[in-house]
């Protein structure tokens, strides 16, 4: 049987100048998230990798890239504020690309997309094996896409 299941992603362009402090990437959802829930920050391009994972026991960075370490910070209490938000320290040309964060809460996955330019490259950023312009005018601003995923069950 093939169910047909609708992801809500959400994404927004934010820009950084090299050398900064840092940027904070924003995932807002509902304040009072279960105790069970969980937080998943991954990078989706140029390649997959975990930037930075919460549980209810706290920062799980065991699973964490190196390029990561000692970088990444979420805010306290963010179960019960619904500020999911990640802070990643003095970010660099190599940190420009997607990030997602995946909030597995109950039964349901939310998903928001981060698109990280670090000033310095084009305004030219890839997004899954296409390269797409961002005017200039949509910085900042937040876009909407509908992600149809195919779940396959036995």
């Amino acid at each position: 049987m093939h169910v047909w299941c609708y992801v809500a992603l959400y994404a927004v362009l934010l820009q950084v100048k090299e050398g900064s402090q840092s940027v904070t990437l924003p995932c807002k959802t509902k304040p009072d998230l279960p105790e069970d829930a969980r937080v998943e920050w991954t990078r989706s391009e140029p390649e997959p990798m975990m930037v930075h994972v919460y549980t209810n026991r706290g920062d799980q960075l065991n699973t964490q890239d190196g390029l990561y370490r000692d970088r990444t910070k979420m805010n306290e209490d963010l179960l019960r504020t619904g500020d999911l938000s990640l802070t990643l320290k003095h970010p660099t040309q190599r940190d420009t690309g997607g990030y997602i964060c995946t909030i597995h809460r109950d039964k349901d996955i939310l998903r928001q997309k981060v698109l990280l330019q670090v000033k310095g490259l084009s305004n030219r950023i890839q997004v899954k094996g296409h390269c797409r312009k961002f005017s200039q005018v949509m910085k900042g601003h937040d876009l909407f896409f509908m992600k149809m995923t195919k779940i396959v069950t036995r």
